[in-house]
């Protein structure tokens, strides 16, 4: 298994966030969690990512223990945070420039931009690219990272609905390319559906949790997406009995 966390809990301020979490997820494997507002799902990547010390349980990839950061894990948080006095090849290039192999970091971001829709745009600033443009950017700098699971904290949120689509069915598209394990927390049920292996749902508070969901699809269009309302139902049926849902 490529990474499990078994028995995780947190507290913040006195108050358990999470309690008791177990899960895994498979190599090159696509997970998606899903949860209401405030349960503690950016917390879990913290967590994940070293970022955050998990008050119990342990964390394993590759069946060693994750006891501090360390360079499995690649975070792409929901603002693309992108530097705006760098161009955006010196800005996807930043993790080899800090770890002094900027020169291999350029060569394979000059192979990625046309995979990335970027081509053309290696000189340009970030206030030059539409906010789509801008999110596969920060997308390309997380990918450039030499780590073997993304951690994608909602990166698509704040993009229209229109864009978000179009990076929807971006993703879906590279993902084999990509070959990384993923875990991606977000709000949006249909685009859990549609980039998903599993989904994992959790409670309120405190969260853990409570239901799992196989998304077996193999061919996937807008239009196999526009058929699954059964599945949407239930998952938003789910979410809504375990706390408000904004």
């Amino acid at each position: 298994m490529k990474l499990s966390a078994v028995g995780l809990a947190f507290s913040f301020e006195g108050k358990k966030v999470l309690d008791n979490l177990h899960f895994h997820v498979a190599e090159q494997e696509f997970v998606s969690i899903l949860g209401p507002s405030g349960c503690g799902k950016s917390t879990l990547l913290n967590l994940l990512a070293g970022i955050l010390p998990p008050e119990r349980g342990e964390i394993f990839v590759d069946g060693n223990q994750i006891l501090t950061l360390n360079s499995h894990f690649a975070y792409m948080p929901q603002q693309d945070l992108l530097l705006p006095w760098k161009t955006i090849l010196a800005n996807v290039c930043l993790y080899g420039k800090l770890h002094g192999s900027e020169r291999e970091a350029q060569e394979r971001a000059a192979m990625n931009f046309p995979v990335f829709g970027l081509a053309g745009y290696e000189y340009s600033y970030p206030h030059e690219l539409s906010g789509g443009m801008r999110q596969r950017a920060a997308f390309l700098r997380t990918a450039l990272c030499e780590a073997d699971i993304m951690l994608l904290d909602e990166p698509f949120g704040a993009l229209d609905v229109i864009t978000r689509g179009e990076m929807q069915d971006w993703l879906l598209g590279i993902r084999e390319q990509l070959g990384r394990t993923t875990l991606l927390v977000t709000h949006d049920i249909e685009e859990a559906i549609y980039l998903s292996d599993r989904i994992l749902i959790l409670s309120g508070s405190p969260a853990c949790f409570q239901e799992e969901i196989a998304v077996t699809e193999k061919q996937r269009s807008r239009e196999w997406l526009f058929e699954q309302s059964d599945l949407e139902r239930r998952i938003y049926y789910t979410l809504r009995g375990t706390a408000r849902v904004d």
